[in-house]
């Protein structure tokens, strides 16, 4: 038995854990399965919060959603108020991030890693590949939302090793439904909102456009904006933001 110090986080409804307890790397897929296995805990996805600072998904892949509610968490045990910005180490990006947070709303924003490729595909259905870096996503307008479409689409992650996760966005109108697979936790999850996912939809939608674009979409526990900045049809900066709450720090046994 152990017995690990979390917060739950709810940046939203992205229902984050973050273990406080110290954990070691290699041990991070294994107890987030353990956690996410606890069905009280309702939780999608688990962070790990090394001596250190930095932030570790259960994979080691980067997660928007996750990044801004530890930063709304830092600024939360630090005992900040108002707004402030923070720069954070956290995984599936090379460089620190800038998350921006509003303490008396109640509302973070993290800075988001920039595509690395963008690609219509037309197989399982006409859509837009969204390559994030360690993570990836299919955007798809009118498809209903099913893992058994999920299945048809895998095969395009399939060829890139370096994946730590990827989804499918399903898209009507102003809602999407976020599917999303994290291979080496073992999970493929309907996402109460994705961070990731919500930036990949704008990107798809910002095609053809120049300057800045933003857009919010309600996903199925909450509402995510996010924001693209085009020069000459490249996307230079990327963000995305909402509201976060969080618990106090209780222990769990696993």
């Amino acid at each position: 038995m152990r017995k690990l110090r979390v917060v739950r986080a709810d940046p939203a409804g992205n229902i984050t854990l973050f273990v406080l307890t110290p954990v070691g790397k290699a041990e991070c897929a294994a107890v987030a399965a353990q956690l996410m296995a606890i069905r009280e805990l309702q939780a999608e996805q688990v962070g790990f919060i090394f001596p250190n600072g930095h932030m570790e998904m259960e994979a080691g892949e980067f997660c928007g959603n996750a990044s801004r509610a530890y930063g709304f968490l830092l600024a939360k045990q630090q005992g900040l108020a108002g707004c402030r910005s923070m720069q954070l180490s956290v995984s599936g990006c090379d460089h620190p991030i800038t998350v921006k947070v509003d303490m008396d709303a109640g509302t973070a924003e993290a800075e988001m890693p920039l595509p690395k490729f963008v690609r219509p595909v037309d197989a399982p259905a006409t859509g837009t590949l969204v390559h994030l870096g360690g993570i990836a996503h299919l955007v798809v307008q009118d498809v209903p939302p099913s893992r058994e479409f999920f299945a048809q689409a895998e095969p395009l992650f399939a060829a890139d090793p370096a994946l730590d996760a990827y989804g499918v966005c399903f898209v009507e109108g102003d809602r999407m439904t976020p599917l999303v697979k994290v291979p080496e936790a073992g999970t493929l999850v309907f996402e109460g909102s994705c961070g990731s996912g919500t930036l990949a939809c704008a990107v798809a939608m910002s095609q053809g456009r120049e300057g800045i674009f933003s857009v919010s979409l309600r996903q199925p526990a909450g509402t995510v904006n996010a924001s693209v900045t085009r020069q000459d049809g490249a996307v230079i900066a990327a963000s995305i933001g909402g509201p976060v709450t969080l618990s106090e720090p209780f222990e769990v046994t696993i």
